[in-house]
């Protein structure tokens, strides 16, 4: 008892004690129970000294009254559940949201968290760019839920990433459209008259279903419209009223089959037309983009058509294309067999533009055409069929001279039996002689390359070159994955390193949005995972710095996964943008470091790492070091956990 004359002070065990039965109490009654009966006892509603009972309900969460009576039979989340479950999705991403907890909780009860198995996130951008990795590895997406407004605002630059990379998304957000039934204050500020609106320039369609027969026939109509070329995000917006109310006759819900749909083709007219050109062009070329993520693009059938032409290919980098070690691929000579090629097919090129021309970034802005005089061009693309009108994705207009609109692997097949029947015996002597010259030049090229890598092997910083050399002599007898997006180091890779395998190299992130390159890396380790390949990513410390929370997910659902964090401690490409900006206003450059570096404080990027349950070596800056980190960090990532190793490297 306290000396005074106040109420009588609780000692540490009484407070344990009773905390421990009003917990109990709290539990007793299963989820499955009916409502209470008048003969039920009523819980206490006596509070300890100084609580307030609004404070007591914010910190116990729901009284008993709160969540009596329960429902009996289905609830309309458990049909949305079905619906998810028609289509076949493996896994969610999702950070949790109370706007779905109606369809979280589905998930997990009813539908036993399997196909799909929910997967934990720690921000919404990294649930969707997970989803983006990962459909880039199996050609399908995850399915992805965010919280409302403020979740699906987290969500926009990832899907707005995978809108330019034509990568499919399926994103479920959630609202209540009556607002009478809107609890005041949170819920109702994360609620919005039109929940989709916000990233409706950036995805191919959304719908806000106002019944459960209507939402059913829009996540299979979603799916469908997700799949189709040019592929993209499809928002759906779940209402909580519609997930948490009692199927009044679930009799009357059906959930539509999903069809399987073809992809569409070139028309045949036009695909002989193409093969002619092909044929009867003294020098052409090839240049492959971003088309179908996964196993059913381009990388299938481009070898073959090359192969019958012996003609270049360049391989733009929006997906592995073609395979990189080929005498026909004639990456590391793009301007020259551009400027060479009296006929140019592109097949799902982004920038056509781009690709053909030399652009200066200067005081004035120059550019100029490579092509040479009376060249011609041609275009196999879907991307025509579906074109917003405010973000800028789709580049500048390309000005072909012929286009067939079509998918580009699935128009390959056609057009390579096309030019078979117009491959004559005199046709395919030139064909050798080109491909002959064309395989020297490459091997020219790749000297020069090789030399480059191999100057200041030793320097430290340690070099971009060592960095990924280094990892490629870890892996290089594994059946790996590259699923970095970073363009920079990641170049290395695509000189260097064999290629030859669709999965080896998932291309870039689409709007080069940060915060990409780890959470995609994730998402694709775990489409890898069931196939055994051996997942590596390197990330810029800028870019791994927006997403590290993704690194944790990985290591609580088990995907192996080697990062390589290349920390060179700036933004560095705005950094270089300063010094240009300090070159042309003639002033110092020495500056450009201000609100640029990622240093003073150095940041521990293996500590981090360890926080998050992930292996984390470094930082490594000896030279020397990085071959034995790599190989203990890979002996990880095959005993099926993450991996994390910090290299302070040069900036490219």
């Amino acid at each position: 008892m306290s000396k005074g004359t106040g109420a009588p002070a609780v000692g540490r065990r009484g407070f344990l004690k009773s905390a421990t039965l009003a917990g109990a109490a709290s539990l007793a009654a299963p989820l499955t129970a009916r409502a209470q009966t008048a003969s039920a006892p009523k819980p206490s509603t006596k509070l300890p000294a100084g609580i307030s009972a609004a404070q007591n309900a914010a910190e116990t969460g729901p009284s008993r009254a709160e969540i009596a009576p329960f429902i009996e039979g289905k609830s309309g989340s458990d049909f949305m559940v079905d619906a998810f479950k028609s289509i076949g999705f493996e896994y969610i991403a999702a950070t949790p949201g109370s706007s779905f907890r109606g369809l979280q909780e589905s998930f997990i009860n009813y539908g036993k968290n399997s196909a799909p198995e929910w997967l934990t996130t720690t921000h919404e951008e990294n649930s969707i760019a997970m989803s983006q990795g990962y459909a880039k590895v199996e050609g399908r997406p995850l399915l992805n839920l965010v919280h409302a407004t403020v979740g699906l605002q987290h969500a926009s630059m990832a899907l707005y990433n995978a809108y330019a990379d034509r990568v499919p998304i399926i994103a479920i957000t959630a609202n209540i459209a009556d607002a009478t039934l809107r609890r005041p204050g949170v819920e109702t500020t994360h609620t919005a008259q039109d929940g989709a609106v916000i990233v409706r320039d950036f995805t191919k369609w959304d719908d806000a279903p106002a019944s459960l027969q209507q939402f059913g026939e829009s996540a299979v109509r979603g799916f469908q419209i997700a799949m189709t070329p040019p592929m993209g995000p499809v928002i759906l917006v779940a209402d909580s009223a519609l997930q948490e109310d009692q199927i009044r006759d679930p009799a009357k819900l059906t959930i539509p089959k999903l069809p399987e749909f073809a992809v569409a083709q070139g028309e045949d007219s036009a695909v002989a037309e193409l093969a002619r050109m092909l044929v009867q062009a003294e020098s052409p070329l090839i240049i492959a983009d971003r088309g179908i993520p996964g196993p059913n693009g381009v990388f299938s059938h481009l070898q073959e058509l090359a192969e019958l032409l012996q003609c270049a290919v360049v391989d733009a980098g929006g997906r592995l294309n073609f395979p990189n070690q080929h005498p026909l691929c004639q990456n590391m000579r793009r301007k020259a067999v551009t400027a060479q090629a009296d006929f140019i097919l592109g097949l799902d090129v982004t920038d056509f533009w781009g690709m053909t021309h030399s652009y200066r970034d200067q005081v004035h802005r120059t550019s100029h055409s490579l092509l040479r005089p009376g060249a011609k061009t041609a275009s196999i693309t879907s991307a025509d069929q579906f074109i917003r009108p405010n973000y800028q994705s789709f580049q500048r207009y390309p000005g072909v001279d012929f286009e067939v609109s079509g998918d580009g692997a699935a128009t390959l097949p056609i057009l390579i039996e096309a030019v078979k029947k117009l491959v004559s015996k005199s046709h395919k002597s030139n064909f050798e002689d080109r491909g002959k010259k064309l395989g020297e030049a490459r091997r020219s090229a790749i000297q020069r390359v090789k030399a480059n890598a191999a100057a200041e092997w030793d320097a430290k910083p340690i070099s971009t070159a060592r960095m990924c050399m280094e990892l490629w002599n870890q892996i290089k007898d594994t059946d790996y994955s590259y699923v970095s997006g970073n363009p920079f180091p990641g170049l290395w890779p695509r000189q260097l390193w064999k290629m030859d395998k669709y999965y080896n190299f998932l291309g870039n992130s689409g709007a080069a949005g940060m915060g990409y390159t780890t959470p995609a890396a994730v998402g694709a380790a775990l489409a890898n995972r069931k196939h055994g390949r051996l997942s590596v990513a390197i990330t810029g410390d800028g870019d791994f710095m927006i997403a590290p929370g993704s690194i944790w997910s990985a290591a609580k659902h088990k995907i192996p996964l080697l990062l390589i964090v290349h920390n060179n401690r700036a933004y560095f490409q705005e950094l270089m943008h300063l010094q240009r900006m300090a070159a042309r206003h003639v002033r110092d450059l020495h500056t450009a470091n201000i609100g640029t570096e990622i240093a003073n404080p150095n940041i521990d990027y293996a500590k981090l790492a360890q926080s998050m349950g992930v292996h984390g070596e470094g930082p490594i800056t000896d030279p020397a070091d990085l071959g034995p980190a790599l190989k203990r960090a890979v002996d990880i990532v095959k005993r099926g956990e993450p991996a994390l190793v910090d290299v302070v490297a040069q900036g490219r």
